[in-house]
């Protein structure tokens, strides 16, 4: 059986892919082959997993014609699949599964793309909207993406999320950590993550992040370390130099990758982030993890964690599910305290040392 998967593009939805890729591999078998159609910086995500036989980069906006809609139909073509399976919700990857000759297309019925799909799913929703819409229910995407293996015929899968660390990032890591000055022993690093690809709306305030790291460290005998993306390196750097304490360092400055934010968390005591993709890698890695929502349903992102807390304020206008606050008061993450998230990373960071101890 000669299988395409079509991969979320955000970078969290991946890492909860891969209890379904997992599915799929063994439904294939060895003798199948089983190809991940996907944005190029999604390898980085998957780098060193077992489960892809091959993968197929698709980027429409590239300039590379290879990398797009015709460039990827034509290398679809020559699979000659079997089935094809949408991860994605998108009209334009139904049609490229499509036109690429894929002989079973599994997908949800949105969008408009049913008439492409031969095996249509159903996604949770309760009801339309007064324009006919449907109302899509929260509700884990984990789980709507291993709902789609097991319309192929997979066996019912393990909820654990799954990644690896490639040997160049664990050496870059153990760069970081020399440069940084980060104790080696001990496992006594807590990492934050501050980035909010999704929309201004999730950030927590730099201030915020900066007050936390400068009491943490303080207080225990623990470093903190900003991880950013390039697009955040201005943020990390503002942490740090607000917290104006030497145990509180980021990756501003270093050469960045995916793989080293992953290799970064692998190695940390606690992990505390917005709702954001590196969120995903703590539980990957099995890394405790506080969670801290704004405008985001916490359903829609649920891992089913349980090293995990999560941080959310109840308010009339929330969770609204806006990249912008449109009250313009961004109330959702600036209501969400510093003393609140404080005893939340205390006592989580107390119950894994004594799960250490034990």
């Amino acid at each position: 059986m000669n299988v395409a998967v079509f991969l979320p593009n955000w970078i969290g939805d991946v890492v909860m892919a891969t209890p379904t890729l997992r599915a799929l591999r063994r439904r294939i078998g060895p003798r199948g082959r089983l190809v991940g159609v996907m944005r190029p910086y999604v390898s980085q995500v998957l780098a060193g997993t077992p489960w892809l036989d091959e993968e197929l980069f698709y980027d429409p906006k590239s300039k590379n014609a290879e990398l797009g809609n015709r460039g990827l139909i034509g290398r679809l073509r020559e699979r000659e699949l079997d089935a094809a399976i949408l991860l994605t919700n998108s009209l334009r990857t139904a049609a490229l599964a499509w036109l690429g000759g894929a002989r079973r297309r599994y997908g949800y019925d949105r969008g408009l793309r049913g008439p492409l799909l031969t095996h249509r799913l159903v996604p949770p929703h309760s009801g339309r909207t007064w324009y006919g819409a449907k109302r899509f229910t929260p509700s884990p995407v984990l789980d709507y993406y291993l709902d789609l293996a097991y319309a192929l015929g997979c066996e019912r899968e393990s909820a654990r999320l799954e990644l690896a660390i490639s040997d160049d990032d664990r050496r870059a890591a153990d760069q970081v950590w020399n440069t940084m000055g980060l104790p080696a022993e001990g496992n006594r690093t807590i990492v934050f993550n501050s980035g909010g690809a999704f929309g201004a709306a999730k950030l927590w305030p730099n201030e915020y992040f900066a007050a936390l790291a400068r009491r943490t460290v303080e207080t225990t005998d623990r470093s903190v370390l900003v991880l950013c993306g390039p697009a955040e390196r201005e943020v990390a750097a503002d942490i740090v130099a607000r917290a104006d304490h030497p145990r509180v360092v980021s990756l501003a400055s270093e050469k960045l990758s995916i793989g080293l934010s992953k290799a970064c968390v692998a190695r940390s005591r606690l992990m505390v982030t917005t709702d954001s993709g590196p969120r995903h890698f703590a539980a990957a890695f099995d890394v405790p993890v506080v969670s801290l929502f704004g405008p985001t349903h916490q359903e829609w992102s649920e891992n089913h964690f349980e090293r995990a807390v999560h941080l959310q304020k109840k308010l009339p206008c929330g969770p609204c599910q806006k990249r912008v606050c449109p009250l313009g008061t961004l109330a959702c993450m600036r209501d969400l305290g510093v003393d609140e998230v404080f005893a939340a990373t205390v006592r989580l960071l107390a119950a894994t040392e004594r799960r250490v101890a034990a």
